[in-house]
């Protein structure tokens, strides 16, 4: 069983998750730069993934599938960024 005090943690780095995603949102809509939607959406995930986590408690901390979305989240900031420095083909 997870604790009040663990829940609230939880709940605010989805929250902190979640408004940083709408700050890369807004960021992209202003530049349309790629590596900020891509940055939005890692975050997006990320928030989804905590709230997730939050509402439903896995007991066994050592359950390799909750790192998952993690890993997901983490290789979308890695892509992002590879596709932000790929050379250009505009010459």
């Amino acid at each position: 069983m997870i604790d009040s005090v663990t829940l609230i943690l939880i709940g605010a780095a989805a929250m902190a998750s979640l408004v940083v995603a709408l700050f890369f949102l807004r960021f992209w809509r202003q530049t349309r730069d790629s590596l900020f939607l891509w940055f939005a959406i890692a975050f997006a995930t990320d928030s989804a993934t905590r709230l997730l986590e939050g509402l439903f408690p896995v007991p066994d901390e050592q359950e390799p599938l909750r790192y998952v979305p993690r890993l997901i989240t983490f290789a979308l900031i890695i892509v992002a960024i590879a596709q932000k420095n790929r050379p250009s083909r505009r010459g």
